[in-house]
């Protein structure tokens, strides 16, 4: 059984950065693509950030694209998204998650995982 946690959320100011890790076990991430989600009070949840499998191909969506880069290391069996250039709209509850289908892409589709970690909040205030 695959278990996903999320790690690096908290308060940071307008302009900060922060590095967000996802760290799983039960299965090694070698084989699976896995990908970073975001939802903010009521809004629908949103795919921010991707990584791809067997190349580790990465995609980003515009709101995140230019501040933020995707990476994973597959000994330590982590994935990590760092974030610059933070602003209140970047305030939510970021997850991560991985598409159980071996050498898959990533999609910022969360239909297509099936895994999910339980959330670390991220807040951009002064």
């Amino acid at each position: 059984q695959v278990q996903l946690v999320e790690s690096g959320g908290g308060l940071v100011q307008p302009g900060g950065s922060l590095t967000l890790s996802c760290a799983g076990s039960g299965d090694s991430f070698n084989y699976y693509a896995i990908g970073w989600f975001r939802q903010a009070p009521g809004k629908e949840r949103e795919g921010v950030a991707c990584i791809s499998a067997i190349d580790s191909s990465t995609y980003y969506s515009d709101s995140v694209k230019g501040r933020s880069t995707i990476s994973k290391d597959n000994d330590k069996n982590t994935v990590d998204l760092q974030m610059i250039s933070l602003n209140a709209m970047d305030t939510a509850v970021y997850y991560c998650a991985l598409n159980s289908r071996r050498f898959s892409s990533g999609t910022d589709n969360s239909d297509d995982y099936d895994y999910w970690g339980p959330g670390t909040q991220v807040t951009v205030s002064s």
